[in-house]
């Protein structure tokens, strides 16, 4: 009897033997790794893309010097100035052109004499508002060249949202 107790005892005793050859640390790595990436494939997404919502659209429109000063970026309004006839939506940069900004004082208006002489201020602004625009005929190469530059920024920078006309042009 010894004889078969110690041959059911070896059989008994292989069968675990056999059954812990699937439990390698290989096997059960490879075991989680399928299991999670079963799991990330079949779960529901919870997260949701939110993208930033799109910008308002904004219409070119011709401006006069009266209707552009109200953009001057205070009571939420957005910043728009004009360089060479030309208005750029500079409301991106309200830190530097919107109120409090050291540029503010162009918010609104054509910014450039200013911008072409290096100078912030108000005399360098058109007082007339209903007379012509600056034609800019007194500048040296110097001032075209900086304004040319401060355009070419703006460009690269910030939308052109309209053109700057005289409020007599604008009548014609």
């Amino acid at each position: 009897m010894d004889y078969v107790e110690q041959r059911m005892a070896q059989e008994a005793q292989k069968d675990i033997v056999e059954s812990l050859v699937f439990f390698t640390p290989l096997n059960v790595l490879l075991s989680a790794i399928v299991l999670y990436t079963v799991f990330a494939i079949l779960r529901p997404s919870k997260s949701t893309n939110t993208f930033p919502p799109d910008p308002p659209a904004v219409v070119f429109k011709t401006y006069t010097p009266h209707t552009l000063l109200p953009f001057d970026g205070k009571d939420g309004k957005p910043v728009f100035l004009a360089v060479r006839g030309r208005v750029f939506d500079v409301s991106l940069g309200r830190n530097f052109y919107g109120p409090g900004g050291p540029y503010e004082n162009f918010a609104g208006r054509d910014a450039s004499r200013g911008l072409a002489s290096h100078s912030f201020d108000e005399e360098m602004l058109t007082k007339d508002l209903d007379g012509p625009l600056d034609p800019l005929t007194d500048l040296d190469d110097e001032q075209r060249e900086a304004m040319q530059g401060w355009e070419e920024r703006f460009e690269s920078k910030y939308m052109v949202v309209g053109r700057l006309v005289s409020v007599a042009d604008f009548e014609k």
